[in-house]
């Protein structure tokens, strides 16, 4: 009986190739949920603000620097105002991972900043509403 020259051949070239497989492949990235927008400050002055707030990986605790940050709203609805809104508009960061926000705070008092933003190579939004105190 005469073997197959191929028959010791097939095994190995099999594990050859899953092996190499296991070596190229893409490491698992974060759920959307590892993903959590952070207050600079707690605090900003009453009238032309600018308030800053880090995205950070929590499972690496790096921040995210390539998110795009696609809904924004600014309004009064800790202190039960929620009409009390006002326009946010994005300026640009010397930080990695820092998203800057001017807006004009009207009024003392808790204003929340809700945020949603697409990070690279990720499906789905990170969503957050981060509370801050605005002071005189």
């Amino acid at each position: 009986m005469t073997k197959n020259p191929f028959a010791r051949a097939l095994p190995a070239a099999l594990l050859a190739a899953a092996l190499l497989a296991s070596a190229f492949a893409v490491p698992a990235r974060a759920d959307i949920k590892d993903y959590q927008f952070q207050l600079v400050q707690q605090e900003a002055k009453v009238g032309e603000a600018v308030i800053a707030v880090r995205l950070v990986n929590q499972r690496s605790a790096k921040p995210v620097t390539d998110a795009v940050v696609f809904a924004k709203r600014l309004d009064m609805a800790p202190d039960a105002m929620e009409e009390m809104a006002t326009k946010v508009e994005q300026v640009p960061s010397t930080e990695p991972g820092v998203y800057r926000f001017k807006a004009k705070l009207s009024m003392q008092g808790r204003w929340r900043l809700s945020l949603g933003a697409k990070v690279q190579g990720e499906t789905g939004t990170v969503e957050d509403k981060l509370v801050f105190q605005a002071v005189k």
